[in-house]
């Protein structure tokens, strides 16, 4: 059994998809904003589609999986007492959660670990005690959050609000060593439904997502769940890397050259005769090569991305990627520009100009 904190178009063309794909097991949603989705999911059984749509390996894909691996749903402001009820199931093995940066935080109202917490972190942490309770043992917990070092981040919030709730010290022992917090990378684009599809007025909850999905494990030992997407290494910092430096460098590279002339999406830049060529040489010539020996294949990587820009399906706007600019450029690319001036002792052209 797996508890998951989320509802969101994410997790369920991602992880409830994995799961649904392998047979792993049985997922119990529970959603903390909001009542409509947790409805809509009982209404269906659990089931809806997710139509992969995308470009990859130089051709168009257009495919649709049915999800099953959804028990049900709760709803955390009405249900707690079900919730608890699950974390005190010994078939749970895993909560999973995709609450944005923002649901990694404390909140001051959070002083007792009564009725419904306000907070992500002490949710879970009320999840946790309510199992160690019932004298059962730690379950894997796995953040799906866009932060580097989630899983370790998350058991600091949770060890945060357990010293708040004066915790005790054989409870705080069973978090820190029972439990197994893991540190994850996830990857995909998910847009939400599809435009066009034969399914749209039958499936409320229809998704679309692209065909790239990537999802890298911290872990020393074996993976429980087995997905063509899922890799494991005892450090996945170069993922994170290599990421950082590819897709979201090119990312925001692409506002830097075709915003300016007018372009409005990734694929329209990737299409122009002008921009397209030139973002093959700002990857070639000066991304991959300070990537070189550091991460796992980045001009395979690159070629993927390209790829991913190219999606007939999606509609990704550089408006969108220009928010907040300037320091997603301090982040993305002028490393990769002082980096390459230190290996080659010159300029990189390009990312010179841009920056």
């Amino acid at each position: 059994m797996i508890l998951q904190f989320g509802a969101g178009n994410f997790l369920r063309a991602f992880v409830d998809l994995f799961v649904s794909q392998s047979g792993f097991d049985k997922i119990i949603i529970v959603q903390s904003t909001g009542i409509e989705r947790a409805n809509a999911l009982n209404r269906a059984g659990g089931k809806y589609h997710v139509a992969i749509q995308g470009f990859a390996k130089g051709q168009v894909v257009d495919e649709t999986e049915e999800v099953t691996s959804i028990s049900h749903a709760l709803h955390a402001g009405t249900q707690w007492g079900e919730v608890l009820h699950t974390a005190r199931d010994p078939e749970l093995r895993w909560i999973v959660s995709n609450t944005t940066e923002a649901g990694f935080a404390l909140d001051p109202g959070d002083v007792a670990n009564v009725g419904t917490p306000a907070s992500f972190p002490a949710k879970l942490l009320s999840v946790l005690l309510a199992r160690h309770d019932s004298g059962l043992p730690g379950v894997t917990i796995l953040p799906c959050e866009l932060i580097e070092h989630n899983g370790s981040r998350l058991r600091e919030l949770v060890l945060e609000q357990a010293k708040l709730w004066q915790t005790p010290t054989a409870s705080l022992a069973w978090l820190k060593d029972e439990c197994r917090w893991v540190n994850n990378l996830v990857d995909r684009i998910v847009p939400g439904p599809p435009k066009k599809h034969p399914l749209l007025d039958r499936d409320p909850l229809l998704l679309s997502a692209e065909p790239f999905a990537f999802w890298a494990i911290e872990t020393t030992g074996e993976f429980e769940l087995q997905h063509p997407a899922i890799v494991t290494a005892p450090d996945i910092t170069p993922y994170y890397l290599r990421k950082v430096r590819i897709l979201n460098g090119l990312h925001s590279a692409l506002v830097c050259k075709a915003l300016p002339m007018g372009i409005e999406t990734v694929r329209e830049a990737i299409e122009h005769p002008e921009v397209g060529p030139w973002l093959q040489r700002l990857l070639d010539e000066e991304i991959v090569p300070v990537l070189e020996g550091r991460v796992d294949d980045p001009a395979a990587f690159g070629r993927t991305t390209l790829d991913r820009f190219r999606n007939p399906f999606l509609e990704h706007k550089l408006s969108a990627i220009a928010l907040n600019h300037e320091a997603k450029m301090k982040v993305r690319l002028l490393p990769t520009y002082e980096e390459y001036r230190t290996k080659f002792g010159r300029d990189p052209e390009l990312l010179a100009a841009l920056l």
